[in-house]
């Protein structure tokens, strides 16, 4: 029996109609998932604006740019000896929180719950080391009773059933966990922390705290590393922060590089470095050149292999139901690519854009042999990498650090960039950063004759991306090996130092 044409094609064109009906419908839901997630944070920065203005109509005379100013360690102990109120401190806060909401975007949420805790802190009389301070947690991190979203919309209306350890040591510690603030969509990373890829542990990403100096990360750092932290994650070594390593006065043996070959620094990270470099020999240290090999095939075999060992799987399954973002059009298109595809797209790509040809390769599916060596090769790149270190007999080591801040749009698109840092997060070292410096107009005009290692779309687009940044800062990289935060901290404090002493005398 032959079915005439005419009802074919109708059958046809009733199929797609139905198909693109359900697609529209499914993107209208979600559209309006996101609404509702919109309005959530327009409501929380509502309550924030009513905290403040409330506080401020009953406490007119309290000077919130003061409170502001306060080092953490100088804030932390006025909290602690009753000089400094602890409301005066989380409205300050809250109020500075939405300035910066208002600019950038920043908060997801608003934790209302916040409240409630700075009252029940001031009766129970505990002080903990953060006693009254308030802290911002990234969304990827579990604050009970709130989403952890990632940037993803099913995870919305997903809230946490409990806090993530890091939360609950913080709370212990006196701290008022206040916000949550954005992160990159799809973050890697601790236990009670929502993370993109399960398993993925080629790669590790780290848990640590931002602040305006060093001596308020050492701060934070003496807080986390206590009995709670141990009891709560057994996974934790019970190593309490060594005071003596941060406390050293003596001479340090510094590693140190410009360039990583893979990432041509900019004018700014390259005076950045040779600039702390002196700043450290003045000082009495003693500076060594370092010489990095192979971070091409750290960052492609290692990073981009590790992440996309299921030929990219469990990151599409991350995004399926999602929005589509048009700027990751190409990457989704290469993940969901068969494997001979990738290898035929790499071999013709070699001789014109390596790089790219590279990054093809290294997200074709691994067998579970291919991903066992891998993880041993990444072993044996770490026991070499300490080697030469140790061959050097360094304490520490400075490095660039990409620099200045991409303006808006091209960090999505320079993912190769992070070569600097990511070296370490396949390394698993501790690492910190540091503001050294801001670009400077010669710098500008330097950056005129930029065209990278590669020349390549990445180089280019890199070189836009650091255009028009005169007077952004720029900071340096400080590094120690494993389980050697304090000593890590102790060579950023020394750097701050030097530098805080450099700009006093200009």
């Amino acid at each position: 029996m032959r079915v005439p044409l005419p009802a074919l094609l109708c059958c046809s064109a009733a199929s797609l109609l139905l198909l693109l009906l359900l697609r529209w419908r499914r993107r209208r839901g979600l559209w309006r998932k996101v609404k509702e997630a919109r309005q959530r944070q327009e409501r929380s920065l509502v309550q924030m604006e009513m905290a403040v203005r409330c506080f401020r109509e009953q406490h007119p005379s309290v000077n919130m740019i003061s409170i502001l100013s306060l080092p953490l360690p100088e804030l932390s102990k006025k909290l602690r000896d009753g000089s400094l109120p602890p409301e005066h401190v989380f409205y300050a806060y809250v109020g500075k929180a939405l300035q910066i909401a208002t600019e950038t975007n920043c908060i997801t949420e608003y934790l209302q719950e916040s409240e409630t805790q700075l009252r029940k802190a001031k009766l129970t009389g505990k002080l903990g080391l953060l006693y009254g301070v308030p802290v911002s947690i990234k969304d990827s991190i579990n604050c009970q009773g709130h989403d952890s979203t990632l940037g993803f919309i099913k995870n919305l209306n997903k809230p946490a059933a409990e806090d993530s350890v890091v939360v609950q040591v913080l709370r212990r510690q006196g701290a008022i966990p206040f916000v949550k603030t954005n992160v990159p969509q799809s973050l890697i990373s601790k236990k009670g922390i929502i993370c993109a890829v399960l398993g993925q542990k080629a790669v590790v990403t780290g848990v640590g705290p931002m602040a305006k100096d060093v001596e308020s990360l050492a701060l934070c750092m003496r807080a986390l590393l206590c009995e709670d932290m141990f009891s709560l994650d057994s996974t934790v070594p019970p190593l309490p922060f060594n005071e003596e390593v941060y406390s050293s006065t003596q001479p340090l043996r510094i590693g140190y590089y410009e360039t990583d070959f893979f990432t041509m620094p900019s004018p700014a990270m390259r005076r950045a470095v040779r600039e702390t470099k002196q700043l450290l020999e003045d000082a009495g240290h003693t500076l060594v050149p370092f010489e990095l090999m192979n971070v091409d095939y750290v960052i492609f075999n290692f990073c981009v292999g590790g992440m996309f060992a299921d030929g990219g799987a469990s990151f599409l399954k991350k995004f399926k139901g999602e929005l589509e973002k048009s700027n990751m059009g190409l990457l989704f298109w290469l993940v969901k690519s068969p494997n001979w595809l990738k290898t035929v797209l790499s071999w013709i790509a070699k001789p014109f854009v390596p790089r790219f040809s590279d990054l093809v390769r290294n997200m074709r599916a691994n067998t579970v042999d291919e991903v066992w060596s891998l993880h041993h090769e990444i072993e044996e790149f770490c026991h070499q990498f300490i080697a030469q270190w140790k061959k050097l007999n360094l304490d520490v080591m400075l490095c660039p650090m990409l620099g200045p801040a991409l303006g808006i749009g091209y960090p999505g698109k320079l993912s190769v960039a992070v070569s600097y840092t990511m070296l370490y997060n396949a390394l698993d070292f501790p690492a910190g950063v540091v503001p050294v410096t801001m670009v400077t107009d010669e710098d500008e005009e330097e950056l005129k004759g930029y065209q990278g290692y590669f020349q390549d779309w990445w180089d280019r687009t890199l070189a836009k991306a650091f255009r028009g940044s005169v007077g952004l800062p720029v900071a340096v990289q400080c590094v120690a090996l494993p389980w050697q935060e304090e000593l890590c901290l102790r060579f950023m404090k020394e750097v701050e130092t030097l530098v805080l002493k450099k700009n006093r005398l200009v």
